[in-house]
């Protein structure tokens, strides 16, 4: 367990893990450009770690369960600092803090109950979680660079996507899952 921890992808999860709070306060006290770097470097971090994982053949199981932990940890509680500054609408951050909620309560009920571990996300998981950063960064950037027409396009084109992903993406889960069960049930 302990050299899982010190390989290097996961101490790069580690350090994303705690810019957490540092990108929220600089968030909440509207200091947006340290938001936005620290919000790349998170983001940075987020796409090394899995790189270092391959590269340095450090591949662990607790990296499998913590970085997409870390991703949606930082993801989710700037949703909720931001839609706090009404910045990014309500209906948005339900949205996606109800579909990250609800796919991991049935991923734990059929983890407790059949024993089922394989909760791969499907193209539309990552495609919302695609359009969830988008929506983040053009959101901060935004702040940062007030009056860029182009920054505040994306900004509205990304939450749009964002919300629509959301939906689509919970449904495709439900659906993947529901053919999962019924051909367990068949065997």
């Amino acid at each position: 367990m302990f050299k899982e921890l010190r390989a290097a992808p996961n101490l790069l999860t580690f350090l994303r893990l705690c810019l957490i709070p540092f990108l929220l306060i600089a968030a909440l006290e509207s200091n947006y450009r340290t938001a936005v770097i620290l919000f790349v470097v998170a983001g940075l971090s987020d796409g090394l770690d899995g790189l270092a994982a391959r590269w340095l053949q450090q591949q662990t199981q607790l990296g499998q369960y913590l970085d997409p932990v870390a991703d949606k940890l930082l993801l989710s509680a700037l949703f909720l600092v931001l839609m706090h500054q009404q910045l990014v609408p309500r209906r948005v951050t339900v949205l996606v803090l109800s579909r990250d909620i609800g796919i991991l309560i049935v991923a734990a009920v059929l983890y407790i109950s059949l024993g089922m571990r394989d909760f791969r996300p499907s193209i539309f998981g990552k495609a919302s979680t695609c359009a969830q950063i988008v929506a983040l960064f053009s959101v901060l950037l935004c702040q940062w660079w007030r009056g860029v027409l182009l920054l505040t396009l994306l900004r509205g084109l990304s939450l749009a996507a964002t919300a629509a992903l959301a939906v689509i993406s919970a449904v495709h889960y439900a659906w993947r899952t529901a053919r999962r069960l019924a051909v367990m049930e068949a065997a």
